[in-house]
């Protein structure tokens, strides 16, 4: 059995993944802005009119939060650098993804305060909040783990599948956050146009493409 070849193979299978990954992660973030920018008025955390405010939620929870994620769960097989740099742009993307993602919640609840909603009475709310606090939980899980300087090698070891593990399954979460999210907010404009509703589509389309594609590209770097 050629375990070189098979490992060259799987390398270049991890590597067109973080690609596919890339594209449909990027083309989400541009759909995304133009329905909240052409669409829907705008993105205004300070505004006085509720959707500005509102629309922070959906592109920073996506396009700080789950793009950051996603891109850092890619970094740390595919960036070309030492270990001790992958760990640390690991690391701190997911910190700068989990406090955008604290702004973007904060909007929501905001948004709620100014129309007099009540707040977490979602499935998406649901799923949304708990993915974030258990991320966070993982992140430092992580930390603690992986970068102190006193976690032993043999508990990194021991503790690496079960991170890997959490952490794709997190990322599937956030997806479907993301989708449910989504669907929340087409119901909620009723009467869109049928451009706006095939746009909202296709964004969905390509966070769940996204999503696949990072978790691919981490389940082959493994092996390589």
């Amino acid at each position: 059995m050629d375990l070189s070849g098979d490992r060259t193979t799987l390398k270049r299978h991890s590597s067109l993944s973080t690609l596919v990954a890339h594209f449909f992660g990027i083309l989400a973030v541009v759909l995304m802005l133009i329905w909240l920018l052409h669409y829907r008025e705008g993105i205004e955390y300070g505004s006085d009119n509720p959707l500005k405010v509102l629309n922070v939620h959906p592109f920073l929870m996506y396009c700080g939060f789950l793009f950051l994620v996603g891109q850092a769960m890619m970094t740390y097989k595919t960036a070309y650098a030492s270990h001790q740099v992958q760990k640390m742009v690991h690391g701190g993307l997911h910190l700068i993804g989990l406090v955008l993602g604290i702004v973007g919640i904060c909007a929501a609840f905001r948004f709620h305060d100014m129309v007099n909603i009540k707040d977490m009475v979602s499935l998406h709310s649901w799923i949304g909040l708990t993915t974030f606090i258990l991320l966070g939980i993982q992140w430092l899980f992580g930390a603690f783990t992986f970068l102190a300087p006193q976690s032993s090698s043999g508990t990194r070891t021991r503790m690496m599948p079960w991170h890997v593990l959490g952490g794709r399954a997190l990322l599937y979460m956030g997806i479907v956050a993301a989708l449910t999210g989504l669907m929340e907010r087409a119901t909620m404009l009723g009467q869109s146009t049928n451009a706006e509703s095939r746009l909202i589509n296709f964004t969905g389309l390509a966070i769940l493409l996204f999503g696949v594609s990072v978790d691919f590209s981490v389940a082959l770097g493994r092996y390589t």
